[in-house]
């Protein structure tokens, strides 16, 4: 099936892809997220993915079970955090994005734990392929979250510009200054993850070639392979300014029943700190998918400094 950019698609399964900007994200509506859908519905589902990076689902009624199911079968479904002690009962691959919980960690009301731009968990040596999270308790208003097209980033680019971040290699790592004096920031601490990845990687299904930082996790060290940190912080701050540019982006309202669902691979996300002042909960809930280990458009590989592979099941 081949996904037009101008109009909403239908096919005999009734899932229509409508796409929400210029670059990024789409809705798919058709879908119950509840039932076992077909091969053919998946396929249509991941080839929308591919395209638009994060595809959304509304009103759907699913728990952690059904949340979990859909995921794996796009790929093995990973625990929930390499740094996650208290998941739901019974459910090792659901991580809680509880503003409740951030209340106890960080002794003031916040909705997310990192309200930076990021890619999930790249300083694993294989950060996941993809992430679904899942609405359950929302504010009235607030708490959106941003995504940002990593490939239409890099495309734009200079084509000068592209040549030289091709070749470069950045180091990501866990900062631990949002958690600290919790038992979070000394689980990092004990047991830390570092890797440094390709400023640019290839992406092993499309064989795009998306930007490959974001300052959740490289603003700690801003180290690029053989620049220093004078340069490597000048070079690291002008790509998160064009891979943030508006018109890359998509912003999605979350709704009771809400999915989103996102490569992260191709993608950065923001979790728009509006919401944490007004005394509101939010409640979402995130599983992962087991990624690869990322490849630099000359096919070196990611090299892991700390830590080892998440894997999923």
């Amino acid at each position: 099936m081949t996904i037009s950019t101008t109009e909403p698609i239908s096919v005999e399964s009734a899932l229509t892809v409508l796409p929400q900007t210029g670059y990024t994200g789409a809705e798919i509506a058709g879908v119950d997220l509840a039932r076992d859908l077909s091969d053919e519905v998946i396929a249509e589902i991941r080839q929308a993915l591919l395209k638009w990076k994060v595809v959304f689902f509304r009103d759907q009624s699913i728990g952690h079970a059904e949340q979990i199911a859909f995921a794996r079968r796009f790929g093995k479904v990973t625990p929930a955090h390499p740094y996650e002690e208290n998941p739901p009962a019974g459910f090792p691959e659901i991580l809680p994005i509880d503003s409740r919980r951030y209340d106890v960690q960080y002794g003031r009301k916040r909705t997310s734990y990192d309200s930076s731009w990021h890619t999930d968990v790249t300083a694993l040596v294989n950060p996941p392929a993809f992430s679904i999270l899942r609405a359950d308790i929302l504010p009235p208003y607030g708490g959106d979250t941003a995504w940002t097209n990593l490939v239409a980033a890099y495309e734009n680019l200079p084509a000068e510009l592209r040549d030289f971040v091709d070749n470069l290699d950045a180091e990501h790592t866990f900062d631990n200054r949002a958690a600290r004096r919790s038992s979070r920031a000394e689980a990092i601490d004990n047991k830390p993850l570092r890797t440094f990845h390709p400023v640019v990687r290839v992406h092993p299904e499309t064989g795009e070639r998306a930007l490959f930082v974001s300052p959740g996790f490289t603003r700690k060290a801003k180290n690029i392979r053989n620049l220093g940190p004078r340069l490597s912080s000048h070079l690291l701050d002008a790509l998160w300014d064009e891979a943030t540019r508006t018109e890359y982006t998509v912003r999605f309202r979350w709704q009771p029943g809400s999915v989103a669902f996102w490569d992260n691979r191709a993608t950065a996300h923001l979790a728009i700190p509006d919401a944490g002042h007004l005394g509101h909960d939010r409640v979402l809930y995130r599983v992962t998918i087991e990624g690869d280990v990322p490849e630099g458009v000359d096919g070196r590989r990611s090299e892991s400094v700390e830590g080892e592979p998440f894997y999923g099941s």
